[in-house]
């Protein structure tokens, strides 16, 4: 079966309850692909960035991963079902100290968007067999169980600003004229490196590694990488479609922006 190179959309079966991992040792990252439906490419970007390091690397250079290692990716991938960012998802579980409680949590935020999801089923059913009858449903019936993310509140709460709220709330706090200038910023940085690239300027050229610095700051705002995370975050670019996209884009290819990533970490993070 072949892995899929993003999160399944699901959330993730436990998988803890068979193979080698069982009796005491351990799974290769191709076992851990299969079970967990996430690529080896995506497993190695997260031990790149520092979210899940494998229990051990082989004399072939092989991942391997233990029981521990597998509960965390599970909570990664149930973390990401509820759509937070990968950084938000190193802080939270950097920030939790009692496994059990923390998969209580997650456990009951899963039984909510289930009742909720089964919430909004139900609208939709009763909206085809209203339109079947030639009916019109009552306007506030239309959108029962539309209600905002569930989590997101009980989540700032929990973990804070050096968590989940972290970047969002600060973010949030920002005035209308902040914000605009952190897009328009984000648009400047695009912008230069599209140029320095159509000019044939090195990837560690001083004025290319001057807009890197720029785009490193603005990363900031959000979470503050070290030099293996920056890096992994632009390799990111070049993995994930969607950051892909929106950089080719703007014209800036992401090897390229990849490799001043890591002349910029390597000469100013190290």
């Amino acid at each position: 079966m072949k892995a899929h190179d993003s999160v399944h959309p699901r959330a993730p079966r436990t998988i803890l309850t068979a193979g080698a991992g069982a009796t005491g040792s351990d799974w290769p990252i191709s076992d851990v692909a299969r079970m967990s439906r996430v690529s080896s490419r995506t497993l190695r970007h997260y031990d790149a960035i520092g979210l899940l390091t494998p229990a051990r690397t082989d004399p072939s250079g092989h991942r391997h991963y233990g029981p521990a290692e597998l509960r965390r990716l599970q909570r990664i991938l149930l973390l990401r079902g509820l759509g937070l960012a990968l950084d938000t998802i190193a802080a939270v579980l950097a920030g939790e100290t009692d496994e059990l409680e923390a998969l209580r949590t997650q456990h009951g935020w899963l039984l909510a968007e289930r009742d909720r999801m089964a919430r909004m089923a139900a609208t939709v059913d009763s909206t085809i067999n209203a339109l079947r009858r030639g009916e019109t449903m009552n306007a506030n019936e239309l959108f029962t169980g539309f209600e905002e993310n569930p989590y997101e509140e009980e989540a700032i709460a929990r973990w804070g600003k050096d968590a989940v709220g972290r970047s969002n709330a600060k973010y949030a706090a920002l005035s209308a004229d902040a914000k605009q200038g952190m897009a328009d910023e984000s648009a400047a940085i695009n912008a230069d490196l599209a140029r320095y690239q159509r000019a044939g300027l090195a990837a560690d050229d001083d004025a290319v590694q001057t807009v890197v610095g720029r785009h490193y700051r603005w990363v900031c705002f959000h979470w503050t990488p070290n030099a293996q995370q920056y890096v992994g975050l632009g390799r990111m670019y070049i993995d994930e479609p969607r950051f892909r996209a929106a950089y080719e884009t703007a014209g800036v290819d992401t090897q390229f922006l990849l490799e001043a990533i890591t002349a910029y970490a390597a000469g100013n993070l190290a």
